[in-house]
This record gives C-alpha cells, sequence and structure tokens, in this order.
C-alpha cells in the first residue's frame, strides 16, 4: 500500500507546476477569498490506511460534493419511492439550468444537480426534526470525525447570492414538487452546501461508498449494497455537471466535484480518494484535480473499466 504514497507524492509534484487555467468559483462572493494555489490529495484504502500530500489537511467548503450526502439520506428515508420525486438521467446542460425542468415539468434530470439536490433537501426537510442539525449529525457517524462543521460565512453568502436556487426552488414549487416552505428548504440547501472537510475527511467520508458491508462505529450499515451500487452509478454518469462523460472517459471512477475545487473519487472495494484545487475550468471542475485524477488512474491502471 505503500505505493500510494509514492504514487500520489509524484504525480502531485507533475501536475503542481503545470500551468493551469480557469479560476477560483467568484459567483459565492466568501469562495473568491480562497487562496488559488491550495493544492491537496489524500487517499484512504479500504484499510483505512491513509496517505497524503500538500494541502490535504486544510480546511475548504466542499460544496456539491454534500449532495452524495443528502442523497445518501434521503435513499434510506425513502427508498426507491425517491425516484418519482428525482430522475437519474445525465442532464448535458450547465447545474443550475431552468430549462429542462420546463420540459419535464418540475422534475430534475438528476441529484446532482442544483435543482435535484434541492428536490433532496425538501425531502430531508419532511423527515428530520432539525435538518441542519441532523443532517451534521448523520455527516459526523458515518465518517466518525465529531468535529464536523458548516461554514457560517460561506452558507451566508450564498443565501445573499443564490437567487438562480431561489429561483430553481420557486419553480420546481409551482410543479408541485416541493412539499415545504421554500425558505426553510433553501435554507437547509445552503447550510448544506456550506460544509467544510478537508481532503483527509473527505476520503474517510465516503468510504460507505468504497467498503462492501461498511458499518459505522456504532455497527449500522449505511445504506444497503443494493442503493450503494446505484449512488454511485449516479455519481459516474452525472456527478460532473455537463463533463461527466469526460470525467468518465478520462478517469474512469464514479464521482463528485463541488465548485470549491474539490473532487472526490471512489474505486469500489479499493480505495476512496479527494483532491482539492480551487481554480475550476468552465465547466464548474477543479482544473488540476481533474488532471490529477486522470494521471493517477493510469499510473495506477485503476478505473472500474
Amino acid at each position: 500500500m505503500e505505493k500510494y504514497q509514492k504514487i500520489i507524492e509524484d504525480v502531485y509534484l507533475e501536475v503542481k507546476n503545470m500551468p493551469q487555467s480557469g479560476k477560483v468559483a467568484n459567483y459565492i462572493p466568501e469562495l473568491a477569498f480562497v487562496d488559488p494555489e491550495n493544492f491537496g490529495v489524500n487517499i484512504t484504502t479500504i484499510d483505512k490506511e491513509s496517505f497524503g500530500v500538500g494541502d490535504f489537511d486544510k480546511k475548504f467548503s466542499v460544496q456539491s460534493i454534500t449532495k452524495i450526502l443528502s442523497l445518501t439520506l434521503a435513499y434510506k428515508f425513502e427508498g426507491v419511492k425517491i425516484w418519482d420525486r428525482v430522475d437519474v438521467e445525465p442532464s448535458g446542460n450547465p447545474f443550475n439550468s431552468l430549462l429542462q425542468l420546463e420540459a419535464d415539468l418540475g422534475k430534475p434530470r438528476n441529484p446532482f444537480i442544483n435543482a435535484g439536490a434541492i428536490v433532496i433537501c425538501d425531502v430531508l426537510v419532511s423527515h428530520l426534526k432539525n435538518p441542519k442539525e441532523d443532517f451534521l449529525d448523520f455527516c459526523k457517524e458515518i465518517s466518525n470525525i465529531p468535529t464536523l462543521q458548516y461554514n457560517e460565512k460561506v452558507a451566508q453568502s450564498e443565501k445573499a447570492s443564490g437567487y438562480r436556487n431561489v429561483a430553481l426552488c420557486n419553480f420546481i414549487k409551482s410543479f408541485g414538487n416541493i412539499k415545504n416552505d421554500v425558505d426553510v428548504v433553501l435554507d437547509f440547501y445552503f447550510y448544506m452546501c456550506s460544509l467544510e472537510m478537508t481532503c483527509k475527511e473527505l476520503s474517510k467520508i465516503f468510504l460507505f461508498l468504497t467498503i462492501d458491508n461498511f458499518t459505522t462505529q456504532k455497527g449500522e450499515r449505511v445504506i444497503t449494497e443494493s442503493q450503494t451500487k446505484r449512488i454511485n452509478a449516479i455519481m459516474l454518469t452525472c456527478g460532473f455537471y455537463d463533463e461527466s462523460g469526460e470525467f468518465a472517459f478520462r478517469v474512469g471512477l464514479p464521482g463528485k466535484s463541488g465548485v470549491g475545487g474539490g473532487i472526490v473519487a471512489i474505486h469500489p472495494d479499493k480505495y476512496c480518494i479527494a483532491v482539492w484545487s480551487p481554480k475550476l475550468n468552465i465547466k464548474g471542475n477543479s482544473y488540476k484535480g481533474m488532471l490529477f485524477l486522470e494521471k493517477f488512474t493510469s499510473k495506477t491502471a485503476s478505473s472500474i473499466f
């Protein structure tokens, strides 16, 4: 397993000094203050061995990566009924697009675009007494990291500038696919996206999608094996907005990106890897993160295909 440390260090050095295009997400004002030169990688194997390089222990706003966690919890509550509210198809449109919702009568294409994640938040608001606290507790339990927190500044920044998400939520509500109060659903959504983690923590929290028969510290299953398989499938086809095909083609692993510059990728039965570099390409995915993972899977010959 020590080979992982050597490989991630080699690829890290190779990618670190490459000229990179892209820019830090600035439509959430708070994210614009992040140092664009941050770059960290961490891999956690199914034997719980952890290897990191660069800024792997720095916290950052994981943004859309939390959509995997909200989907997991909603799936746990609702089972297959969840797919009545949100589809599992790639969207082929930007993550905050309103166009498809009109044609699809308010049913978002998948749970990882903003519209889909907002519907998932609505499902959770229906099930949880204190959505923000209860969701955070769920994240702490499955990761065994008791210190996880939201970033208040980022949440407020999103709230103040999230006009399009407000529009999406109201639009879906007009089709009857949001059951709760729009303000409550959006408040939960903005906080959920502001969750802060390090690469090391990220590569640990998603072990439940990596290890067969994963159990929490309390000895509980998070979701069933068949649900795990389905979430990994949606990550492979929809985890990178309208660049998901490109990621599957170049990297060959289920994964999910966030506009904070983080990417998490999973090799079932082997490892979970997290990369963070804040400069994004035109599709909203980390430029260096994508490059690193492409080189890493080539070097380790570890794609799922």
